[in-house]
């Protein structure tokens, strides 16, 4: 089903050489930042791995030109055989962790274990999680990233564990009109119904009150560990400052 997705989309821009170049080049930014991310959590790892990775949201084949950004560094991994599991964020309230990423993971026959969202940091700390590898919606010219819903509170998570966190984007992503990630430039809202309905339904008798169902949040650049985009699409290591998180945490501004 995958491959069938894939192809019909290719078979659209195969009329355009324009088209069929930005194909090209983001595969090959892809796989560039596959292989930058892995070599550098490997590095990090005594003995070199295999190491455990979670993830958030999609930004796989279905999200790209297929293969993936932080899908890319989970594929580049897998191949090299140093990957022992992946863990995938449900992403709620859309699903986009289990309807898209563990769907094309398990095609793949990448080791891949679901979670819920209020269970990234009790996997982290409870399965040996070595790294957190998430994509980017933009970055900003200071380093801070937009991206889905529940980034954020996984960087703190694994700023409070020390688990390195990583996000791998292209340079497509970054944004240098943006001074910074405040105020969010990517500031929405989703429906309420994903929250208050199941199938179109109340799922219980509650009545009342307000819903908050914001669709990205930010991630401040100082994280303790962290990549952000080179020039030609990877993974390059932040400066382990972690007092950004640390005040965003404590309610600082």
């Amino acid at each position: 089903m995958i491959l069938g997705i894939i192809e019909y989309i290719e078979g659209l821009l195969a009329s355009s050489s324009t088209s069929r170049g930005l194909l090209a080049k983001d595969r090959r930014d892809n796989r560039s930042i596959g292989a930058h991310g892995a070599q550098h959590i490997l590095g990090g790892v005594p003995g070199g791995g295999p190491v455990t990775l979670l993830t958030h949201c999609n930004n796989g084949t279905l999200a790209t030109a297929g293969y993936g950004t932080a899908l890319g560094v989970v594929r580049a991994l897998h191949s090299g055989g140093s990957l022992s599991r992946v863990f995938c964020t449900e992403t709620r309230p859309f699903h986009q962790g289990s309807r898209l990423s563990a769907l094309e993971l398990r095609h793949d026959g990448i080791p891949v274990t679901l979670i819920a969202d209020s269970a990234a940091a009790a996997a982290m700390r409870e399965h040996g999680v070595h790294a957190v590898v998430v994509g980017a919606d933009r970055v900003a010219a200071n380093g801070d990233v937009a991206n889905k819903i529940g980034t954020f509170q996984l960087a703190l998570a694994a700023l409070h564990l020390r688990v390195p966190f990583y996000v791998a984007a292209p340079s497509s992503s970054c944004d240098p009109s943006l001074a910074s990630g405040r105020p969010d430039p990517h500031r929405g809202e989703r429906p309420g119904t994903e929250l208050t309905q199941l199938g179109g339904r109340p799922p219980g008798r509650a009545r009342g009150g307000t819903v908050w169902n914001p669709a990205f949040d930010v991630t401040p650049a100082r994280a303790d560990h962290g990549g952000a985009s080179s020039p030609s699409g990877g993974c390059s290591p932040r400066p382990q400052l972690g007092r950004e998180l640390a005040g965003a945490a404590s309610g600082e501004r």
